[in-house]
């Protein structure tokens, strides 16, 4: 498959407008009754990392349309970017296409592209042609969307777009797989901030107790306040800690790193080491 791209449209937040804050509402009785295991919100916060917004809130509900509406309502004012996960499969539980569209005063309509794409994509397997039409019309719920939403095709091998309501709430599919692909491939279509309003993160480790560091860090975290410099730390099960220190000012955020190492007998870690430290948090 090489499906077309969709166009870069207008920046839905007003020309020489970017986005600062975001927040993640995670939709699925399988996340609440612990069936699912929820991947989906910390592959979104590193993304928010990483392209220099700031993510304020992750609210995991139900598949419950008076929750989607209150909460999408919500995020909608209060953020720059929201992104929903799951509920748009075919199924009887699969209310989130409708429920935003309600939430916003809005129709649902198929899109014609998204069922041709669909279609095309699943046209060499077997079981399509062994489908009843009440069968097929449960499968085409997945290209029926709220009217005045824009439909972003954001992947040239998925069929599945990103719909975007209101010009900052992004609909995502549940599976991690799709979640993570169309995420990355929507960037070209986000207003994002630019390379020097992204923060710089500096992980010290120390093999010092967190009793034993917790007046200093105190201390230090009090003194940088007013730069913006944010200091986190995160036991280990073995003796030590991971100290994060987080600002937009590389290079005081460098020599604060240095200090923390000389005080507390640590060790800044390298970009690989910290790439290996955080993707081992995530599993």
């Amino acid at each position: 498959m090489n499906f077309p791209i969709s166009p870069i449209p207008k920046n839905p937040l007003g020309e020489g407008r970017y986005i600062k804050t975001a927040a993640a509402l995670i939709i699925g009785d399988e996340i609440l009754n612990g069936n699912t295991l929820d991947r989906n919100s910390n592959y979104f916060a590193r993304f928010c990392f990483e392209n220099g917004i700031e993510l304020q809130k992750i609210e995991v509900i139900a598949d419950d349309e008076l929750e989607i509406i209150e909460a999408s309502r919500r995020m909608v004012q209060k953020y720059d970017f929201v992104i929903t996960s799951g509920g748009i499969g075919p199924t009887h539980d699969d209310i989130t296409y409708a429920s935003l569209a309600k939430s916003f005063g809005q129709e649902l309509k198929y899109h014609d592209e998204t069922i041709v794409r669909m279609e095309e994509s699943s046209r060499h397997r077997t079981w399509i042609t062994q489908q009843s039409e009440e069968q097929r019309t449960a499968r085409r719920r997945m290209a029926l969307f709220p009217e005045a939403g824009e439909v972003l095709l954001v992947a040239s091998d998925i069929w599945v777009p990103v719909v975007r309501l209101e010009g900052k709430l992004c609909i995502f599919p549940g599976i991690p797989s799709l979640f993570q692909k169309l995420l990355d491939n929507l960037k070209p279509f986000l207003p994002l901030p630019t390379e020097d309003a992204r923060p710089f993160r500096l992980q010290v480790f120390t093999p010092l107790p967190e009793s034993s560091i917790a007046p200093f860090l105190t201390a230090l975290q009090n003194r940088v306040k007013p730069e913006n410099i944010r200091i986190g730390s995160y036991p280990l099960l073995q003796p030590g800690a991971h100290i994060a220190l987080i600002g937009l000012d590389r290079e005081r955020v460098k020599e604060l790193g240095l200090e923390v190492e000389k005080e507390l007998q640590g060790r800044i870690l390298s970009a690989e080491e910290t790439e290996t430290m955080i993707k081992g948090k995530r599993q």
